[in-house]
């Protein structure tokens, strides 16, 4: 069976999941190869391995066999003609701005992306000469004229981390488009379950493979997808580098993306009874989710997601003083930096997204202050709404 024509839950599971012929195991579980490097008794074979007129696997800095089954699931879920594995999510997204960036060009991306991803382009890419302009997440038209002025690259994720903006990609992407541009999305927050980009224009996609793909916060890696020639380029890029993908995080993330459909699904109907009682409770100032109707980005996550998100980000109408005493309280999430597990996680910009940031650059960037990130796991949604109401209902 042709796989990429099966539905993404039925390739989640299956996608990269055939019988590997370098270990010869027919196992129902992918293998875990933890080898360096792989022998040939045969030269002619080995060159052609090499030369890469043949598969084969010569070392693991490059490709590895269960590294590739990881690469072949993804790509598969995001539709794309080639993925590569990294040994993390900025290792992802690092080794292909630089890959494609050089001194002299311009990169077009937004305010508000993930806080590292900030860092790239206020400080590490203008030291080798990239200029980068960064628009507001919610000026389509701006970000449009900025292209429109030309660039190599127009970079941005959707939704936002944290604050949950969602961007046009079929419309940023023709503007990318007719200016030259190659067209790079984090689709680390909704996941392919909810939103594919390359379906929608994009070039490439890149994910923070820790968070909703594996699953358990027990596997750093990231992921990049796109057109086998984009992809090979960073490839040749990674194997300079050295940011590979482990086997052993393969390993787990493979294991972890089986169930990726049916828990992004119950992370979906749970945000989305989160975000409306947290809009209803009166200790809470703003909600953002693009699943309540009246979200800025509801109108264009409708048309290019199937589901709004296991994220919702909100403030309490207390202010910042009542942040600390909140999160103290809080039972049924941990506070701590990540996002997209099994279980529910929950933290405020500086200590999370941005805390690379200081507090004028997060201002800088749109970043609110007292803003609280909340990842909504696979616990019940009436358990996760409890503690909730408990923790907002103590007093001052």
């Amino acid at each position: 069976m042709h796989l990429d024509s099966t539905t993404l839950a039925t390739r989640a599971v299956w996608a990269g999941e055939h019988a590997d012929a370098e270990t010869l195991a027919h196992a129902s579980q992918i293998p875990l190869v933890r080898s360096a490097s792989f022998s040939y008794s045969d030269y002619d074979e080995w060159l052609a391995v090499a030369q890469g007129t043949r598969p084969g696997h010569i070392y693991s800095r490059n490709t590895n066999p269960t590294v590739a089954a990881f690469e072949e699931k993804i790509r598969s879920l995001e539709c794309a003609e080639a993925a590569i594995g990294f040994a993390s999510g900025m290792a992802a997204i690092s080794n292909t701005l630089f890959t494609l960036l050089a001194p002299g060009d311009r990169v077009v991306s937004i305010k508000d992306s993930y806080g590292a991803t900030s860092r790239l382009f206020l400080e590490l890419l203008p030291r080798i000469g990239v200029e980068a302009t960064l628009c507001d997440s919610t000026d389509h038209a701006q970000i449009e004229a900025e292209v429109a002025k030309g660039c190599r690259v127009l970079y941005f994720e959707t939704p936002t981390n944290p604050t949950l903006k969602v961007l046009d990609i079929a419309r940023l992407a023709k503007a990318g488009h007719a200016a030259g541009a190659i067209v790079v999305v984090d689709n680390t927050f909704a996941t392919p379950i909810n939103c594919r980009p390359i379906t929608l224009g994009a070039d490439l996609v890149v994910h923070s493979a820790t968070k909703f793909l594996g699953g358990h916060e027990d596997a750093v890696g990231g992921t990049l997808c796109g057109s086998r020639s984009l992809v090979q380029r960073v490839f040749q890029y990674r194997e300079i580098t050295g940011a590979c993908l482990s086997p052993d995080t393969a390993y787990l993330l493979l294991r972890g993306m089986k169930t990726l459909a049916l828990r992004v699904e119950r992370q979906n109907a749970s945000a989305q009874l989160v975000a409306e009682f947290l809009r209803s409770h009166p200790a809470v100032g703003s909600v953002h989710y693009p699943g309540l109707t009246d979200d800025p980005g509801h109108e264009i996550a409708r048309k290019q997601m199937s589901g709004f998100g296991g994220l919702v980000s909100f403030s309490l109408a207390a202010g910042t003083a009542r942040v600390g005493p909140f999160l103290k309280a809080i039972r049924l999430a941990h506070c701590a930096a990540s996002l997209g597990g099994v279980q529910s996680f929950i933290g405020p910009p500086e200590t999370t997204s941005h805390v690379e940031c200081t507090p004028a650059q997060r201002a800088a960037l749109g970043i609110p202050a007292g803003l609280l990130r909340y990842s909504i796991g696979i616990e019940a949604p009436l358990d996760l709404i409890a503690d909730l109401t408990q923790a907002l209902d103590k007093p001052a």
